[in-house]
């Protein structure tokens, strides 16, 4: 079992640049394959970015390659969304997911924090 709490989010203007963070407990965090999503309400759960079990190893979605960055702190059991030049359109609920093999449908995830992009 793993306990996923994100932290970071609220209102932010156009152009800001916030970091999102996830910090995790249970199981070994290292073993984890990490990842963000986010969703609007009405909309489907829109996948973000993921980083592999070490950090040497990332993907984003094209809508944010570019101005978001994953990282990861085994040492610290958290996993980081640095999200730089934000938009409206990126306002949503993000959360942090888990899971051992990369399909985040069967692992763990977070209860969320929202973003608000607006001035």
């Amino acid at each position: 079992q793993v306990q996923l709490v994100e932290s970071g989010g609220g209102l932010v203007p156009p152009g800001g640049s916030p970091r999102l963070s996830c910090a995790a407990s249970g199981r070994t965090f290292s073993s984890y394959v990490m990842g963000w999503f986010r969703q609007v309400p009405g909309k489907e759960r829109e996948y973000v970015a993921a980083i592999g079990w070490t950090g040497t190893g990332t993907s984003y979605a094209d809508s944010v390659k570019g101005r978001f960055t994953i990282s990861r702190d085994n040492a610290k059991n958290t996993v980081y969304l640095q999200m730089n030049n934000l938009k409206p359109e990126d306002t949503a609920v993000y959360y942090c997911a888990a899971s051992e093999g990369g399909d985040f449908d069967q692992g763990y995830w977070g209860q969320g924090t929202q973003v608000t992009v607006s001035s």
